[in-house]
């Protein structure tokens, strides 16, 4: 998909600690009548891209806004269950930068955006030259070792930097705040840099994590 491809407008999809990156996927469950909607509008279109993007909460008002920036997800997958929910994936394509939110008729959200600033979303997988995988695993093992969780080492083992890196920024319980972190990473190697951080940081004895799994 090339830039001259995306939509100015774009539906959007609020949601809490759901982290979408360019070229991984998110599986969903849709089941609220609005997101439905959403979904069944989506379809319609020729690029059936969703936008992912977290609420934030502003300081001393209580007032929850969408964050500056999001990602986009092109609808890859999609099923139904018998008793009307959705199930599907989207796959990530761009993130954007949230220019306004437009007013309208339609059940759900849907806004004005910027993709110019993350053109980079568009090429081929980012690389990580400096990545030292046995050290990065090394980090990984003794948090999963921490937290009781259990996880397929061969694979890592075995997996693209991006796919990795994006997969476990994606995956790991961290804190929504942080999760903003990781999508804003301007780079896939200071995504990975940011990602060490944050497990260090639990391993420390650091909340961020913690409160995540709560």
């Amino acid at each position: 998909m090339k830039l001259t491809d995306l939509p100015d407008t774009i539906p959007v999809f609020p949601l809490s600690g759901a982290l979408l990156l360019p070229r991984a996927r998110l599986p969903l469950h849709i089941f609220e009548p609005r997101y439905r909607a959403m979904l069944e509008d989506c379809m319609k279109t020729q690029t059936r891209l969703i936008g992912m993007i977290q609420p934030r909460e502003v300081p001393g008002s209580g007032e929850k806004r969408l964050s500056a920036i999001g990602c986009a997800g092109r609808l890859t997958a999609f099923s139904e269950t018998e008793d009307g929910r959705y199930m599907v994936t989207l796959t990530g394509i761009s993130r954007f930068r949230l220019r306004d939110e437009v007013q309208g008729f339609t059940p759900y959200r849907r806004c004005t955006v910027d993709w110019s600033p993350f053109t980079r979303d568009l090429g081929d997988e980012e690389t990580d030259p400096a990545f030292d995988r046995p050290a990065f695993l090394a980090v990984l093992a003794r948090f999963f070792a921490a937290r009781g969780m259990e996880t397929d080492w061969s694979s890592l083992s075995e997996a693209d930097p991006e796919l990795l890196i994006n997969s476990l920024s994606m995956l790991l319980p961290i804190a929504p705040e942080d999760k903003q972190a990781l999508l804003e990473a301007p780079s896939l190697v200071t995504r990975r840099e940011t990602l060490v951080t944050l497990i260090e940081f639990a391993l420390r004895g650091g909340d961020s994590m913690d409160e995540a799994m709560q």
